[in-house]
């Protein structure tokens, strides 16, 4: 299988649980006999769209082409993200703006001609709060967003999702429990 990894937080600190969840799903792909393409947000420069008309506009920046080469080769798109205010960082936000344009992801002028099914994924979120409060209590809005609003209007499905709670207390052992996890994933191209 084919499979795209975004690393969707902007904080290149290489100490950030979500870089190495998205080094263990990748490990865990290519030993088992995926390929495997990763990108990182925190390395990529890229403007925001600040209206309709550059959206529709083809773009001409490298690293968008890049991201939407990897989106294009993938069969399974990953996507690992810290939860910043109930939904993923702005600058992810901005990432999937910028690559599922018109054109792209979606027939210019029609609202539901998603180009990209045939797709599955996968979103791990990272987060303070207990996972069960953000699922039961906040609604998980951000994260249904993500999965009805972008990836499934482009056509990606099905999307599976995994929480990872109480970030800042997790022990190292409980830390290498889902970094274990999350490589089996991988390696299950799920």
């Amino acid at each position: 299988m084919r499979i795209g990894i975004i690393d969707g937080h902007p904080d290149g600190d290489a100490a950030r649980f979500c870089h190495a969840l998205a080094d263990a799903y990748s490990d865990g792909a290519r030993e088992a006999g995926h390929e495997v393409r990763l990108l990182r947000l925190a390395d990529l420069d890229f403007p925001i769209l600040l209206d309709r008309a550059t959206w529709e506009a083809p773009h001409a920046c490298p690293d968008l082409t890049d991201a939407q080469d990897l989106v294009a080769w993938s069969e399974h798109l990953m996507i690992v993200h810290p939860l910043w205010l109930g939904a993923p960082p702005a600058r992810l936000k901005a990432l999937l703006e910028q690559m599922f344009r018109p054109g792209f992801a979606f027939k210019p002028g029609q609202t539901r001609s998603g180009r990209l099914t045939g797709r599955s994924a996968r979103i791990i979120v990272t987060m303070g709060m207990p996972a069960v409060i953000f699922r039961l209590w906040f609604g998980a809005h951000g994260l249904k967003a993500l999965k009805r609003n972008i990836l499934g209007f482009v056509g990606i499905r099905p999307i599976r999702d995994t929480l990872i709670g109480n970030i800042e207390g997790l022990t190292m052992a409980r830390r290498q429990a889902w970094l274990s996890s999350v490589r089996a994933l991988g390696a299950s191209g799920r």
